[in-house]
């Protein structure tokens, strides 16, 4: 093909994906049948993971939770069956240990069946400067935040690219993809993240999986106790985010098989800034909007929470 018939195609779909896009401003876009898939959520013992799974159990799923903490999978396990769930199963999983999340996969596959929808949400902050962070944390974030969803795809995606049908689902942060004080190890760790399951889902395309749908996630501060003493200089711009309101909207964005999904909206706007703008005036921005203040106060969650 040459190069004018090539770029005059490429232009022509570029303004009837605009006008698709703009379309779905007044008309909401279709949603998927959910009912009968197996879901797999992992970190499902507390927040934003319990929320979703109650979300998917109320779709006729079969839910899958993935936890460290036995009691608080045994509670979501509870909740999710009132929801609807036609099966609930859950599995002690240490996620930052390949060996444990190869181990639970294989058993999930025996007992449950192929999972057809993961959610990679299990993840942890340390809350620490870079340079007073120990290695062992800093390992430990990389392995639960990033690493974690290098072994759960691994285990699972096989049997989705083999039915050409799935959906990987990467809850990451506004921190991986716009640095944050305070936070070098968490957005670093987020940053590879999206990183990863945006090329995993490059890669479903290229090989000819199209029905191999990827959502990556990437909220601002979740009120669910991870950033526990964090607070937002202008609340009215970057809320801190209601933790109802973030898994509906992950769940309708899995539902539309929408790409990115950040939120608040106007991170759209924010990050279209920092990409375009010089760095002194990103810098000059940052600090208006607190992005140097806002780990100052931060507590994170008391043992009994976690």
């Amino acid at each position: 093909m040459n190069f004018v018939v090539e770029t005059l195609r490429v232009l022509v779909l570029c303004l009837w994906y605009s006008l698709q896009s703009f379309a779905h401003i007044f008309v909401p876009r279709r949603r998927k049948s959910v009912t009968g898939e197996i879901v797999l959520i992992t970190g499902a013992g507390s927040g934003i993971g319990r929320l979703m799974a109650q979300e998917f159990s109320a779709l006729g799923t079969v839910v899958v939770l993935w936890d460290i903490n036995q009691e608080g999978l045994q509670e979501t396990a509870r909740l999710a069956k009132s929801a609807g769930a036609i099966r609930v199963h859950h599995y002690v999983c240490d996620c930052s240990m390949k060996s444990e999340v190869y181990r639970v996969a294989e058993q999930v596959k025996r007992e449950v069946g192929d999972v057809s929808i993961l959610v990679n949400n299990a993840g942890i902050v340390s809350g620490k400067k870079f340079i007073e962070a120990p290695d062992s944390l800093i390992e430990k974030t990389m392995e639960v935040n990033t690493m974690a969803h290098f072994w759960t795809c691994k285990a699972f995606l096989p049997a989705m690219m083999a039915k050409n049908h799935g959906h990987h689902v990467s809850i990451a942060s506004s921190a991986g993809l716009i640095g944050v004080n305070g936070l070098a190890d968490y957005c670093a760790s987020k940053f590879a993240a999206v990183g990863f399951a945006e090329s995993v889902g490059l890669e479903m395309l290229a090989l000819g999986k199209d029905g191999v749908k990827t959502t990556i996630v990437c909220p601002y501060f979740i009120n669910t106790g991870m950033f526990n003493g964090c607070v937002t200089k202008w609340p009215s711009i970057l809320p801190i985010l209601k933790p109802d309101y973030v898994a509906k909207k992950i769940i309708q964005a899995v539902l539309t098989d929408q790409v990115f999904l950040l939120m608040p909206k106007s991170m759209y706007l924010i990050i279209a800034i920092k990409n375009i703008l010089p760095m002194q005036q990103c810098i000059i921005l940052g600090q208006y909007f607190g992005a140097f203040n806002l780990m100052d106060t931060f507590r994170g969650r008391s043992k009994k929470q976690e």
